[in-house]
């Protein structure tokens, strides 16, 4: 895993979306071999401490999860995927990509391959709930999921790289 190429962004808020002052951290093929299937990627995320790991896409409107960090690997297809809200910023996610969303970050696909299909997955003892861009006070959801602990591992790496040298 040293080999990692990790790319970063930071979202300031933006029409209802609070993002974080954490960046988005993407890993560019970061799933290989056993890892790039949906049972490998999330066998690989619980090795690392996350869990509540389901199966499926992602969602084609703005949202974001309020008290959960939240991770993303594509095991297949690719999409193209919006994070932080319009005036963010958009990436392709490839199959073996990894995307690390810090709480209220907002997401969105905004357009898919056929194929396209993710493992998802959330820090021990956070809620992956999901809240709709604009749906709570803007102030109240930056403090909120400003206050989101930083996970004692990373989901990819575990106890090195990855959110170790980007969440600083």
């Amino acid at each position: 895993m040293t080999d990692l190429k990790l790319e970063t962004h930071h979202l300031s808020p933006d029409d209802g979306i609070p993002n974080n002052r954490l960046p988005l951290v993407v890993y560019r093929g970061a799933l290989v071999g056993g890892a790039l299937s949906a049972e490998g990627c999330s066998a690989l995320f619980a090795r690392n401490g996350w869990e509540g790991t389901w199966v499926n896409g992602v969602f084609s409107y703005w949202h974001y999860h309020a008290a959960s960090h939240e991770v993303l690997g594509c095991v297949s297809g690719s999409a193209r995927v919006g994070f932080g809200g319009d005036a963010g910023v958009a990436a392709d996610f490839n199959a073996g990509d990894v995307v690390l969303i810090p709480a209220g970050v907002g997401h969105k696909r905004l357009s898919q391959e056929s194929g396209f299909l993710v493992v998802g997955g959330y820090p021990p003892g956070q809620n992956g709930a999901i809240t709709d861009a604009g749906a709570v006070d803007l102030e109240r959801a930056i403090e909120r999921a400003g206050a989101v602990p930083i996970p004692a591992l990373d989901p990819v790496t575990g106890k090195s790289g990855g959110l170790h040298e980007a969440w600083q």
